[in-house]
């Protein structure tokens, strides 16, 4: 994927992508020399595309989009509403002139039967994936599965099983994507998802354990730059920390109180904390 280096989700700044949350989001991305954005991507039809594209070729500044499924969109439960809606997030994604669409491309936050997924749940997921990767395509659009905890979806955790998901549709378009809040607890040992993911692995969710500011949690931060050393990552670092999120997307992440005290803690301590790492590691 053609995204490196480091990337912050917007969610730090705004979860509406209208133009005013645009603007602000891609003028602070900017102040904090980062070397690219995820856009979340919640509202794909009323984004305006050529607004997004022009301040993001204004200041150079390349893209990745992100969302999760709509219940209405469950590609495990209805594979054809869940093929349109990746579809029109794909267009808006390549005309906003962005590099790829991530994320809970397969199902949604918050997706849980109460029973261990079935194989006509993967079979669905499989079609979804197939159909989305040709229509991206030609469109220069790489599709991202990133594997989230089993309290926000019931059908991929872990990162071997993004990777069974990805060489079972064998599109040479779709790359896994990690996170390493979710990692925490998925994995046994963080490390392990990384070198599961191996040659697949081309984006990673930069989390701390509770969501907040890096380096004041759990996460195994060495152990997971190393893995990431060891594997010759070469793809997006995207810092994830959530400030600012509507009701809706707290639910769906179950998050019920602030998990940093502002946009300056996290930005101001997590990015250098998360940047020294990578030096460190030789990742930047």
């Amino acid at each position: 994927m053609s995204v490196q280096g480091f990337g912050v989700h917007t969610s730090m700044w705004t979860m509406n992508w209208d133009r005013a949350g645009a603007e602000k989001a891609i003028a602070a991305a900017v102040k904090y020399k980062m070397d690219f954005i995820e856009i979340a991507l919640l509202n794909a039809p009323a984004v305006d595309a050529a607004h997004t594209r022009a301040l993001l070729e204004k200041h150079g500044l390349p893209a990745v989009c992100s969302l999760g499924l709509p219940e209405r969109a469950w590609a495990s439960v209805r594979p054809d509403a869940a093929i349109e809606h990746l579809k029109i997030a794909i267009d808006k994604t390549a005309e906003m002139g962005a590099v790829a669409l991530s994320g809970v491309i397969f199902g949604g936050i918050g997706e849980r039967t109460g029973v261990p997924p079935t194989q006509g749940e993967y079979d669905n997921i499989a079609r979804v994936l197939t159909e989305a990767a040709k229509h991206a395509r030609p469109l220069g659009i790489e599709l991202g599965v990133e594997a989230v905890n089993r309290y926000e979806n019931h059908l991929i955790n872990t990162g071997r099983q993004a990777v069974d998901m990805i060489e079972r549709v064998g599109a040479d378009n779709i790359f896994v994507h990690l996170d390493t809040y979710h990692m925490n607890i998925e994995e046994k040992g963080a490390a392990n998802g990384i070198l599961d993911a191996r040659e697949h692995l081309k984006y990673i969710h930069l989390s701390e354990s509770d969501r907040g500011t890096p380096g004041y949690g759990n996460c195994p931060w060495n152990e997971i730059y190393a893995a990431l050393a060891a594997i010759g990552f070469k793809g997006g670092l995207a810092m994830e920390s959530f400030i600012n999120m509507p009701p809706e997307v707290a639910y769906g992440l179950a998050v019920w109180r602030p998990v940093a005290k502002d946009e300056e803690e996290v930005m101001g301590n997590g990015l250098p904390f998360l940047r020294n790492k990578a030096k460190q590691y030789g990742l930047i």
